[in-house]
C-alpha cells in the first residue's frame, strides 16, 4: 500500500497498516482498492434490483435508457433505494432498543438476577412521561409496567410515538401537517419495504415522505428508548476519565476486544473481566492480569458508563487483530466486518459471535450465543476462552503501537444541567446566555463512521477544529467522537485549540470543546439536549430557530442515512462528507438539498471538503443568528482566519 498517511490519520493505524503490508493480510482499504473502480451507476442510485426484469440501470449521461422494464425513472429508482436504506438504519436501532426492553422486562418479571434497574430516578421519570402510577410500587413492578410500555411503541397501531411528544408543539404541528409523526415502529420498518416494493409508490416526493416519517420513528422511537432504557439499566452516565487507541492493549495481559453494539453483553462482559475468579484465572495462565478494550459503539457504550478504554473506531477493527495481542474479539452486531474472521485466522485470536443475527461460516469462529437469563455465566464463559487462548499467542508476533490519548466522556442531556449550572443552580441557561452574548456561536454535531473511501479521521479531525476554532461547541457520538478523542479534542487540553470564547467557557467550566454524548444509538441525546436549549428559552420557538447544525463527514452505515433524515426533519441543517446515491436522480437530490428547507426548515448538504464542510455549518449558524437577533461574537475572527484553515492528517 503506498502512502498510508493517505488513508488514515491516526498513527497506531498508519503502523498496523504497515503491518498488515508486509504481512500480506488483507484489511478493508486493501479490498476497497481492489474494488475500483466502483460501479458509477451504484453510486449515483441509479441501478434496481428490486424485481427480477432487471437488474435496471439507467443512463444519466447519453443515449442510454430513461426508464426501467417496469417504467420506473431515476427519481423512482434512487428514492426506492434511498428509502430502503432509511429502512434498514431504522430497524438496526430500533431492534437495539428492543434488545434493551427485552432485558428490562426480564428484571421487571424476575427472570434475571443478573440486571437490576441501577438509574431509579430515570425509571421513574420515563413511568410518569409514559402515564405509569409509581407511589408506593415496587420498583421490580414499575420496570416491568414501564418496559411493556416500551413494547408498546414498537407494535402501536394507534397514534404517535410518546417521546415524539418531546419535540417542541410548532414541530410536533409540522409533522402533523406534512403526515410524517412516527407511529409504530416496526409499522413504519414495514410501510417502508412495502411501498418500495415494485408496482407500489412511484412519486419520488411520496417515496421519501414515508422515508423521513420512517426515519423519525427512529430518532424519536426506536433510538430514544434504546437510549433510555440503557440508563435505566445501567447507569445514567457521568463524565469519566479514560484512554483510548491501539497503545491500550498490554502485551503482558490477556487482551479482550468487545465490538458491537448492545450493552447488555458488554455490561456482562465488563463484569466478567473484573471478577476476581476470572482475574486470578488468568494470572495462573501467566498473565499479569485482564485488559478489556472496545471498539465502535459498544466501546462508547462501556466507557461513558465505565470507563473502559477504546482500542479503536469502525475501521481499527481488523487492526486490532494486527497487534498479535488479542486473545478474543466478542461481537455481537452492527458493523462487525466479515473480513474479521479472515485476519484472526492469521493470529491465535478467538473471533467469538455471540447473537443469533449475526455468525461466521467455517468451524474457526466460536459462538457462544449470549442469554440474557444467565448474561453473567455466559460472560465468564467467553472471558474463559479468552484466558485459556493467551497460551497460544505468539510473541513475535506482537506489535502494539505504543499510542494512547487521554478524554473525558458520558455528557449527557440530564448531566449537562449540572456541569453547566451547578448543583444548586442546575440549568441550561449559561449555556443559552454564552450563545445569545455571542461567547459561543453555535453548536454542532459531527457524528457518524469511518469509510476507506476517505482517509480515516482527516474529516472528523479537520472539520472539527475548524469548528471550535471558530467557537462552535461541538458535540459527538459514536466512530466521529473516537476520532477526536485520539486527536486529543475530548479533554479539557483541547480547549486550547478552541476560539477566545469558546475555551473562556470551557477552561471555567472544566470541560473540552467536544463533548462525548455516547454511541450512534445516542443521537438521541442531541435531540432531548437541543430540547432543553429550546424550553430555556431566548432561541426561538422550534429546533430549526436555533444556532446548530449536524455534519457526518465520513459516513459509512445505512444507519447513517436513517440519522440524518431524522435529524433534518428535525429542523438542523445537517452536511454528509460524500452524498448520498441519488445525484444521477435530479429532482430527488433537488428536494435533499433545496426542496425540504420549505417542508421542514432545514436541508442536506453534501460536501467532501470539510474545511468547506466547516464553513457551510458556521455560515447556517451565523444565518440563525442573525434571524434571532442576537449579539454579534465577542471575538470574531471567522472572517479573517477561514481562508487560513488546514487539513489535519495530511
Amino acid at each position: 500500500m503506498a502512502n498510508q498517511k493517505k488513508r488514515t490519520a491516526d498513527h497506531a493505524a498508519e503502523q498496523m497498516l504497515g503491518r498488515a503490508e508486509q504481512l500480506g493480510i488483507e484489511t478493508a482499504w486493501h479490498r476497497w482498492e481492489a474494488m475500483q473502480p466502483q460501479c458509477g451507476f451504484g453510486k449515483l442510485g441509479l441501478c434496481c434490483r428490486h424485481c427480477n426484469m432487471g437488474p435496471c440501470r439507467i443512463d444519466p449521461f447519453g443515449s442510454g435508457p430513461k426508464m426501467g422494464v417496469c417504467g420506473a425513472t431515476a427519481d423512482t429508482i434512487a428514492a426506492r433505494h434511498l428509502v430502503r436504506m432509511i429502512a434498514a438504519g431504522t430497524a438496526a436501532h430500533s431492534d437495539h432498543g428492543r434488545g434493551i426492553v427485552h432485558a428490562l422486562h426480564m428484571f421487571g418479571e424476575g427472570e434475571t438476577v443478573d440486571y437490576a434497574v441501577k438509574d431509579e430516578a430515570k425509571l421513574l421519570a420515563i413511568a410518569a412521561e409514559y402515564g405509569i402510577a409509581t407511589k408506593g410500587v415496587p420498583i421490580k413492578k414499575v420496570a416491568a409496567e414501564v418496559a411493556e410500555a416500551a413494547y408498546e411503541e414498537f407494535g402501536r397501531q394507534f397514534g404517535h410515538q410518546r417521546f415524539a411528544e418531546r419535540a417542541p408543539e410548532k414541530r410536533r404541528q409540522l409533522w402533523e401537517r406534512l403526515g410524517v409523526s412516527p407511529r409504530g415502529i416496526d409499522r413504519e420498518v414495514a410501510n417502508m419495504m412495502n411501498i418500495t416494493l415494485m408496482g407500489v409508490d412511484n412519486d419520488y416526493k411520496s417515496i421519501l415522505t414515508h422515508g423521513i416519517r420512517g426515519a423519525l420513528v427512529n430518532g424519536w422511537g426506536g433510538s430514544m428508548i434504546a437510549t433510555e432504557m440503557s440508563d435505566i439499566l445501567f447507569g445514567g452516565p457521568k463524565p469519566i476519565r479514560a484512554s483510548v487507541n491501539l497503545g491500550v492493549l498490554r502485551e503482558d495481559e490477556v487482551n479482550i476486544v468487545v465490538h458491537g453494539h448492545e450493552p447488555t453483553l458488554s455490561e456482562m462482559i465488563v463484569a466478567a473481566a473484573q471478577d476476581p475468579e476470572m482475574i486470578a484465572l488468568a494470572q495462573q495462565h501467566g498473565a499479569k492480569g485482564i485488559t478489556l478494550a472496545g471498539i465502535c459503539c459498544t466501546a462508547n457504550e462501556i466507557l461513558m458508563r465505565h470507563g473502559v478504554p477504546i482500542a479503536g473506531n469502525f475501521l481499527m477493527q481488523e487492526l486490532a487483530i494486527l497487534t498479535g495481542a488479542v486473545e478474543a474479539m466478542i461481537v455481537d452486531v452492527q458493523c462487525v466486518m466479515p473480513g474479521l474472521s479472515e485476519v484472526t485466522r492469521c493470529y491465535h485470536t478467538k473471533l467469538v459471535t455471540t447473537s443469533p443475527k449475526c455468525r461466521f461460516p467455517g468451524t474457526d469462529v466460536a459462538h457462544i450465543e449470549f442469554d440474557e437469563k444467565h448474561a453473567f455465566e455466559t460472560a465468564k464463559q467467553i472471558v474463559r476462552l479468552a484466558i485459556e487462548n493467551y497460551a497460544h499467542r505468539d510473541q513475535s508476533k506482537v506489535r502494539i503501537p505504543q499510542n494512547t490519548t487521554g478524554l473525558v466522556a458520558g455528557f449527557t442531556a440530564e448531566n449537562a444541567f449540572r456541569f453547566l449550572g451547578g448543583h444548586y443552580r442546575s440549568s441550561y441557561r449559561p449555556l443559552n446566555n454564552a450563545i445569545i452574548e455571542g461567547r459561543i456561536r453555535g453548536l454542532a454535531g459531527v457524528v457518524g463512521c469511518n469509510n476507506p473511501n476517505v482517509c480515516q479521521d482527516q474529516a472528523h479531525l479537520t472539520m472539527t477544529r475548524e469548528l471550535i476554532k471558530h467557537d462552535v461547541l461541538v458535540v459527538q457520538t459514536g466512530c466521529a467522537a473516537i476520532a477526536c478523542a485520539k486527536d486529543g479534542l475530548l479533554a479539557p487540553e483541547g480547549a486550547a485549540l478552541a476560539g477566545p470564547g469558546l475555551r473562556e467557557i470551557c477552561e471555567t467550566v472544566g470541560i473540552p470543546p467536544v463533548l462525548h454524548l455516547g454511541a450512534c444509538v445516542d443521537n438521541s441525546r442531541i435531540l432531548v439536549a437541543l430540547c432543553n436549549v429550546l424550553n430555556e428559552g431566548g432561541l426561538g420557538e422550534d429546533l430549526s430557530d436555533i444556532p446548530v447544525a449536524g455534519a457526518a463527514p465520513e459516513w459509512m452505515s445505512e444507519k447513517a442515512i436513517s440519522i440524518g433524515f431524522y435529524v433534518v426533519a428535525s429542523g438542523i441543517y445537517t452536511v454528509f462528507g460524500t452524498p448520498h446515491p441519488v445525484m444521477g436522480a435530479p429532482n430527488v437530490t433537488d428536494y435533499l438539498l433545496r426542496g425540504m428547507e420549505e417542508d421542514y426548515g432545514a436541508t442536506f448538504a453534501f460536501e467532501e471538503d470539510p474545511i468547506k464542510a466547516a464553513h457551510l455549518m458556521i455560515d447556517h449558524i451565523n444565518k440563525k443568528r442573525a434571524a434571532l437577533k442576537l449579539r454579534p461574537m465577542l471575538h470574531d475572527t471567522y472572517a479573517e482566519t477561514d481562508a487560513t484553515a488546514e487539513l489535519v492528517g495530511v
